[in-house]
């Protein structure tokens, strides 16, 4: 008879729990890759070896420090907001040190020299958009001053990581606007909030490094009209591999099989794709 996995799972769990760099991740993203990974190893030692280097694959590659210094980044927002007296800070007065921020953050940083043009180019073929859902958002909603979203839009954002969702929200809550950040494992739960538009920005080849096609049922979970789509156009170590070609070949032949409409952009470190459901 197979093993009972249930304490070697918990003890999995622990290990990794107790990791300054994993101790803020989703416990139900380390549940379900532990789960799979003591089934495939021979071993718990093995097994959480390999669920580290999974949880880095996914998240831990993208961020500078292990453990980022939110309260002091939210000490530096809340020094550009004392200056404006309103219930709603005029979000452009936080675009210097959300771009200071966001430099922490692989994915954001190589979005940072074309964040305008990008967001103008796909909001341009948009209607009005009044709510907004980013997932496995990373440091992405720092990006919101550059959006031209329709006057008191929401914004919801999910991420894998306890702290940095409370810093968002913290942001959120400074640049004056409705929403809230929130940790979830978007592989096991995708997010439900209704919105107009949903952010999934770099995120697919990473889940799909967690479980087969979960990039596509994330896609079909989303509960908005429009979804903003987008690929790496090089590697963390800064390698083309023809990576655009292979992501929109294999995108296009998504999109088809589902039956949906996308218009395409691209830029020097992004592939865009903007999904019409």
């Amino acid at each position: 008879m197979p093993r009972e996995p249930a304490p070697e799972l918990e003890e999995l769990i622990q290990s990794i729990r107790a990791s300054k760099k994993y101790a803020a991740v989703s416990e139900d993203l380390i549940r379900a890759v532990g789960r799979r990974e003591l089934a495939a190893r021979r071993s718990l030692k093995e097994a959480v070896k390999a669920t580290k280097n999974k949880l880095h694959q996914v998240a831990g590659a993208f961020l500078d420090d292990a453990r980022p210094p939110y309260a002091e980044w939210l000490g530096d927002l809340a020094g550009v907001a004392a200056f404006e007296p309103s219930d709603a800070p005029a979000l452009e007065r936080f675009q210097p040190a959300c771009s200071a921020i966001m430099r922490h953050h692989a994915s954001t940083r190589e979005r940072l020299p074309v964040l305008g043009p990008l967001y103008r180019q796909v909001f341009a073929a948009l209607p009005p958009v009044g709510a907004v859902l980013d997932v496995a958002c990373g440091l992405n909603p720092l990006a919101l001053p550059w959006m031209p979203l329709a006057p008191g839009a929401t914004y919801h954002a999910c991420d894998l990581y306890a702290d940095m969702a409370d810093f968002l929200g913290g942001f959120l809550g400074l640049a004056g606007v409705a929403g809230a950040a929130f940790v979830c494992d978007v592989v096991s739960s995708p997010p439900r909030q209704r919105a107009d538009l949903a952010l999934v920005l770099k995120a697919l080849p990473t889940l799909d490094q967690i479980a087969r096609d979960a990039g596509r049922d994330l896609l079909r979970a989303l509960d908005a009209p429009y979804m903003l789509v987008s690929f790496p156009a090089r590697s963390l170590g800064g390698r083309d591999k023809r990576m655009p070609a292979h992501y929109a070949e294999r995108f296009a032949a998504l999109v088809a099989s589902e039956g949906w409409a996308a218009e395409r952009f691209e830029f020097p470190s992004e592939l865009l794709f903007l999904v019409r459901k």
